[in-house]
């Protein structure tokens, strides 16, 4: 008669994540914190509001959560801003870590829910356009504080040539500032589309592009999910020292993979993260830099595969990362592997 295999003890460490893991996802409060925060970072202030809940609640159930190893917070001026943690604590519990977040995917959040979201991203826009609405003119010169153009205008252009030394059809850029870097993609692209939501920033550039004259640039008023923009089509797409600008980074990955064709180029520059809160009032940020792992991360979950990479250091304090990250071609994926497996013949 054979005897039954002893158990292997596991260690304590194991057995106390494994119980703040359960308790983290037993409770509906903290199933919809994890629903939202599948979009993007959010103060205590803001998930109050969008789940209606009072901020002693919510502080508990934050805690609980970032006690599991589910979320974590970082300063940003002075609020705490929670996102989720896509790394586990503990290597052996990574399967039950991401099934609990994937799972809380699935949820629905009620209409009530998703109109207070989306309040919050409106409030977040309106504080953006009007910056730039009212500071366009001087825009250019504050910026310079933080990092110049021509540090990271050159290296992003450098990866890009590096990667798609032939151009191609169609180039789309979000957020063009004055123009400057369209002026280095005319040549290259077919075609290249501005694409901006503050109407004082998009006159800008197009003056510099009419005096440039380019005749393959178009401007569009809106963001990066506006309807005229063609759906896998793009050889490329550009944010120059935007996201750091905009209600929703993580979005605009998102709309990034939409618009690429297979194959094609997301080409990133923003700041990494800092401390200088003063960027918030002179430069109109909404976040103080991301690190590079969040720009990772908002990649992998758009379909998106990490590229070439530079990253940038100021004398002024401030890190600036240049990234690309790449869309997949099926097709050229499945010939790869028909390729290795005839060579393995």
């Amino acid at each position: 008669m054979k005897t039954a295999p002893t158990p292997i003890a596991a260690p304590p460490a194991l057995n106390t994540q494994l119980l703040q893991l359960c308790k983290a996802g037993g409770e509906v409060m903290r199933l919809q914190v994890l629903r939202v925060l599948s979009r993007d970072a959010y103060s205590v202030q803001e998930l109050c509001h969008i789940l209606d809940c009072r901020q002693p609640g919510m502080s508990h159930h934050l805690k609980t959560l970032t006690t599991a190893g589910l979320i974590t917070k970082r300063r940003e001026g002075n609020n705490l801003f929670y996102r989720r943690t896509y790394t586990p604590r503990h290597p052996s519990l990574s399967e039950l870590h991401d099934a609990l977040l994937s799972s809380t995917d699935l949820m629905s959040l009620s209409p009530e829910q998703q109109t207070r979201l989306e309040q919050v991203y409106m409030g977040r826009a309106d504080r953006s356009r009007a910056f730039f609405a009212e500071y366009a003119g001087e825009f250019g010169e504050q910026q310079e504080q933080m990092v110049a153009y021509g540090v990271y205008g050159q290296s992003c252009l450098e990866l890009l040539r590096s990667s798609q030394p032939a151009g191609g059809k169609l180039a789309v850029e979000i957020g063009p500032g004055e123009g400057a870097f369209l002026a280095e993609l005319s040549p290259h692209y077919e075609n290249v589309v501005a694409v901006d939501n503050a109407d004082a920033m998009l006159t800008r550039a197009s003056n510099f592009i009419n005096q440039q004259a380019l005749n393959n640039v178009s401007f569009i008023l809106g963001d990066s999910r506006n309807s005229d923009l063609q759906e896998n089509a793009a050889d490329c797409v550009i944010s120059n020292m935007v996201l750091h600008h905009v209600p929703s980074p993580a979005d605009i990955f998102k709309d990034a993979a939409r618009l690429l064709k297979p194959g094609g180029l997301f080409c990133v520059t923003d700041l990494c993260r800092h401390d200088q809160s003063w960027a918030r009032e002179a430069c109109g940020d909404l976040w103080l830099g991301f690190e590079p792992d969040d720009l990772t991360e908002w990649a992998q979950a758009s379909g998106l595969q990490d590229g070439p990479a530079a990253y940038l250091a100021q004398l002024n304090g401030f890190r600036v990362q240049v990234r690309q990250f790449i869309k997949p071609d099926p097709l050229y994926s499945h010939l790869t592997l028909l390729t290795h497996q005839h060579r393995s013949v």
